[in-house]
């Protein structure tokens, strides 16, 4: 059964109609419950023309500045390379409207810095495209690491791309429309593997990092081997409050995808493993606290987490309700953490302190 629309929907506009927004966007919008597909843009004619055949937005448009003039336009999603985000994404909040913009939130510290400012001076709402914190298992793991595991003592977060990660999600996954005429970032970003598997995979696992240990990072180090065309990334972490912290990033394993956590604290311990974001399926998390010597673990029943973060994103904007995305802030301290995971590999795991790196990835 459609889920039933609320009374006051959020006129979304959706910025580039390739594959992240016909995959996860405009499915998302059409389903949530407090939001419209009201607008698409897209740079390619032919490539507007078919998608807005499929998914009917009321209006379509060719070009960014014809849709950030539409006063009904009230939040744009930001859906199109890394390279563009911040700069479209600053765009929209100077046209007045709230973005919602893809991870990465830039590609440099100075880029999301800017971005930052932009927000503050604005009063609006931007958040960050980390679907995952929409997880109900990783709901559950956050509350229960606020109200019950006491001090924190360690946390270890892993994400493993399998070597069959692209069979399982082409079989998820719709046909994607394309086209000759779409635009692209210059060079070939995709080229520099290091760098292209870093913002895409890491900026999702450096975020997990902060929110579930709600500390922030404050330096780490990191090692990278790069063999047989696979690439691992081991990383120390230090967070603020004196707890340790371990990332594994891995692309790719010879064996099924996986992503998860491990967390102890003085009064209990959390163990996760989320599924690939396309099954729309929870994770798999239970909580153990020692005050009752049980375990909990939620069914979570709903696991679409790109439509419940566009519901969280219309919730603050539309009702004022606390912002349980990734904002602007969050958007900067993952880019600083992935640019310090840079540094330190490249100097072989001296220990980096995340407020003195600048640059990108």
């Amino acid at each position: 059964m459609p889920i039933p629309k609320e009374s006051r929907l959020l006129r979304i506009g959706v910025l580039g109609a390739g594959p992240i927004a016909q995959i996860a966007h405009l499915e998302a919008c059409r389903k949530g419950r407090n939001t419209q597909l009201y607008a698409l843009c897209e740079a390619a004619p032919d490539l507007l023309a078919r998608v807005a055949a499929m998914h009917r937005p009321q209006r379509s448009f060719l070009h960014y500045a014809d849709m950030l003039a539409d006063p009904n336009v009230e939040a744009v999603i930001v859906g199109v390379a890394d390279q563009f985000h911040a700069k479209l994404a600053l765009q929209a909040l100077e046209a007045g409207k709230h973005v919602l913009v893809e991870k990465p939130m830039g590609v440099t510290v100075e880029e999301c810095e800017a971005l930052r400012e932009a927000v503050i001076a604005s009063g609006l709402t931007l958040q960050v495209g980390h679907n995952r914190r929409f997880d109900p298992g990783v709901i559950h793991a956050r509350r229960f690491i606020q109200e019950k595991i006491g001090g924190l003592i360690s946390a270890q977060f892993w994400y493993y791309d399998s070597v069959h990660r692209y069979t399982m999600t082409d079989a998820l996954q719709p046909l994607v429309q394309t086209s000759t005429q779409v635009l692209r970032p210059t060079g070939d970003p995709k080229s520099d593997r290091r760098r292209y598997l870093m913002l895409a995979h890491g900026s999702h696992l450096t975020d997990t990092a902060r929110f579930l240990a709600q500390s922030e990072i404050t330096r780490l180090r990191s090692r990278l081997l790069e063999r047989l065309d696979r690439r691992c990334w081991f990383v120390d972490l230090a967070y603020a409050d004196g707890s340790l912290g371990h990332l594994d990033l891995t692309v790719t394993v010879a064996g099924d995808f996986e992503e998860g956590f491990r967390i102890q604290g003085e009064h209990g311990s959390v163990n996760g493993r989320l599924p690939i974001s396309w099954y729309h399926k929870a994770g798999f998390v239970e909580c153990f606290s020692t005050a009752d010597d049980l375990y909990t673990r939620p069914l979570g029943q709903d696991g679409h987490g790109y439509r419940r973060q566009l519901e969280g994103w219309a919730d603050t904007i539309l009702q004022g309700k606390e912002q349980w995305g990734a904002g602007v802030h969050d958007g900067l301290a993952s880019m600083r953490a992935m640019a310090a995971i840079a540094r330190s590999a490249a100097t072989c795991g001296d220990w980096v302190a995340l407020d003195s790196v600048s640059g990108g990835v």
